[in-house]
C-alpha cells in the first residue's frame, strides 16, 4: 500500500506543534543497548554508594583511576589537568581545567549524594521486652510506613573517645545479618489503621530490631542490650558512649535490579539523587580538554535544606572557585557571575496509577529523556530558582543540536506539588542555572524506579554541556 501524501494540515502540524515521543521509538537498537550497558556500572555505583560518605569514597576511587589528582591550593593548572577536592568526607568537587581563561566562566554540574533514610539517635541502644533495638531519627521526607518490615543495613562511622574512627557497613555482604523495623500484623492493627496515613507509623516507632539473645549472667540487668554491646565491642572496640560521636545511617539492604520483562528500568534505593550524581560524575571523568573549565560538585544535606558545612547553602563551593580563580589573577565572584550550571536533580514522573496529582501536559515521563525543570518550589513558586527564558533557550538549543532527548516537567499540580533543589543556592551566587535530571517513580521510597534511556540521556546531556 502506497504512503498517502500528507495534507496541508498535517504538514503544518509537523512544523508548528510539539510531538514528543517515547525515546524507544526514536533511538536505534544500538543506542538502546548502550544505555543498558551504561546502567550496569550505574547499578554497581548504587550498591556501593548508599550514603554520602560512601559516594565520596567511590567518586575518589573512580577519579584517581581516571587520572585526577587531589586539588592543591595555589597551584596553576593547565588545560586538561584534572583535580578533586573533598569536603569533610561528605562532599566532593571534581574539575577539569579548560582552554579558555576563567573569566569566561565555568561549566558546573551540581548533584546531591544524600538520600532519605533513618539516622541513629545519639543514645540509640535500648532493651524492651528482651529485645535490643536502636532509636532512630528519620532524615528527609519519607512515608514512614514504607520503612517497616524490609531488610535494612547499617552504614557510617564511629569516632571513639581516643579519636580513632571506625567505619561501619553491616548488612550488604551476603553473609552479614540485616535489621528491620517491626510492624503490626493486620489481625491486631485495627486501631493503627484508623490513624492518619502520616501517622500509621510514627517517627518514634521507627525502632530498629538488632538482637534478642541475652548475656548469660543473672546478676546484670538488660542482658540483651549488654550482649549486643559485647558483640560491638569485640568487633569495633567501642563502648556505648561512643554512639554520641557517631554518624550511623540505616538504609535499605536490597541491591539495584532491572525492572520489567524488557529490563528497561532500574529499581534501587537512593536514585534521588544518585542517578544524577553518577551521570554528572561520569561526564566529568570522561571529558578531556574542554573549552571552559568544568566542575562537578557532589554535595550533601540537600534532603534537609542544604544547610551545614557540607551542603550547598554554605560557602565551600564559592570558596573553592575563589581559590582556583585568584591564582590566575581573577576575582572569584566575577568567575561565578560568568558561569553556568546544570543543577543535577531528579523530577517526579507521571505514575500511571496516580495520575490525578500531575498535570500531564507539564509533567515528566519515564522514557522521554532527561528533564529540564525551569522551577521547583511550592504553590506560588516559593523557595525556588526560576531559570530565565534566555538560559532555557540556550540549553534547549544545545540539546537539540546534539540529539539529546529531553523534556520539561513540574513537581506535580500547582496547589499540590512542591519541592526544592540546590538550584536556588547556585542562583543566589549570581550564576545561570536550571535543574536537569532523571524522572523518577516512587521518589523518596526505599525502592525508586528510573528508566535506563533517561539515565543515559542525562549522561549525554552533562557531557555536551561540559564540551560546549
Amino acid at each position: 500500500m502506497k504512503n498517502e501524501k500528507k495534507t496541508a494540515g498535517e504538514l503544518l502540524a509537523d512544523k508548528l506543534l510539539s510531538n514528543h515521543k517515547h525515546a524507544g521509538l526514536l533511538l536505534e537498537d544500538e543506542e538502546i543497548a548502550k544505555a543498558s550497558e551504561f546502567c550496569e556500572d550505574y547499578k554497581a555505583f548504587l550498591d556501593t554508594a548508599k550514603t554520602e560518605r560512601e559516594a565520596v569514597t567511590e567518586a575518589v576511587r573512580l577519579a584517581k583511576a581516571a587520572g585526577f589528582k587531589e586539588f592543591e591550593r595555589g597551584k596553576k593548572y593547565k588545560a586538561g589537568d584534572k583535580f578533586y577536592f573533598v569536603n569533610r568526607e561528605k562532599a566532593i568537587i571534581l574539575g577539569v581545567m579548560g582552554k579558555l581563561p576563567l573569566d569566561k566562566g565555568i561549566r558546573l554540574a551540581a548533584a546531591h549524594i544524600d538520600s532519605p533514610r533513618m539516622d541513629l539517635k545519639q543514645n540509640p541502644l535500648y532493651e524492651e521486652q528482651e529485645f535490643a533495638l536502636f532509636k532512630t531519627h528519620y532524615y528527609g521526607g519519607i512515608k514512614k510506613y514504607q520503612w517497616t518490615a524490609i531488610p535494612l543495613s547499617l552504614h557510617g562511622v564511629i569516632v571513639k573517645n581516643s579519636g580513632e574512627k571506625v567505619t561501619v557497613n553491616i548488612g550488604e555482604d551476603e553473609n552479614d545479618p540485616v535489621f528491620c523495623v517491626t510492624d503490626l500484623l493486620p489481625h491486631l492493627a485495627q486501631q493503627q489503621m484508623k490513624r492518619p496515613a502520616a501517622e500509621i507509623v510514627k517517627g518514634e516507632e521507627l525502632n530498629i530490631l538488632v538482637g534478642s539473645m541475652p548475656f548469660k549472667d543473672d546478676k546484670v540487668s538488660k542482658k540483651v542490650k549488654l550482649n549486643i554491646m559485647s558483640i560491638l565491642n569485640e568487633k569495633y572496640g567501642i563502648v556505648e558512649d561512643d554512639f554520641m560521636s557517631a554518624e550511623l545511617e540505616v538504609v535499605p539492604q536490597f541491591k539495584a535490579k532491572d525492572i520489567g520483562f524488557d529490563r528497561s528500568m532500574v529499581g534501587a534505593y537512593g536514585q534521588d539523587d544518585r542517578s544524577c550524581a553518577y551521570t554528572a560524575l561520569r561526564s566529568i571523568l570522561d571529558i578531556k580538554k574542554p573549552q571552559h573549565t568544568c566542575l562537578t560538585c557532589l554535595t550533601d544535606k540537600e534532603e534537609t535544606g542544604s544547610d551545614g558545612n557540607t551542603g550547598l547553602n554554605s560557602s565551600y563551593l564559592p570558596y573553592f572557585i575563589d581559590d582556583l580563580a585568584k591564582v590566575y589573577g581573577f576575582e572569584g565572584h566575577n568567575v561565578i557571575s560568568a558561569s553556568e550550571c546544570l543543577s543535577a536533580d531528579v523530577n517526579s514522573a507521571v505514575d500511571p496509577t496516580f495520575q490525578d496529582v500531575t498535570e500531564n501536559r507539564n509533567a515528566s515521563k519515564l522514557n522521554y529523556g532527561v528533564v529540564a525543570t525551569k522551577f521547583t518550589g511550592a504553590r506560588g513558586k516559593s523557595g525556588t530558582s526560576d531559570a530565565s527564558a534566555e538560559f532555557v533557550g540556550r540549553v534547549r538549543k544545545l540539546f537539540d543540536e546534539n540529539n539529546i532527548i529531553w523534556q520539561t516537567g513540574e513537581l506535580g499540580k500547582v496547589d499540590l506539588g512542591g519541592g526544592g533543589t540546590v538550584a536556588q543556592f547556585i542562583a543566589n551566587l549570581d550564576m545561570e542555572v536550571i535543574d536537569l535530571g532523571v524522572p523518577v517513580l516512587c521518589m523518596h521510597a526505599p525502592f525508586e524506579v528510573t528508566a535506563k534511556i533517561d539515565i543515559y540521556m542525562a549522561y549525554k546531556a552533562f557531557s555536551v554541556f561540559f564540551a560546549d
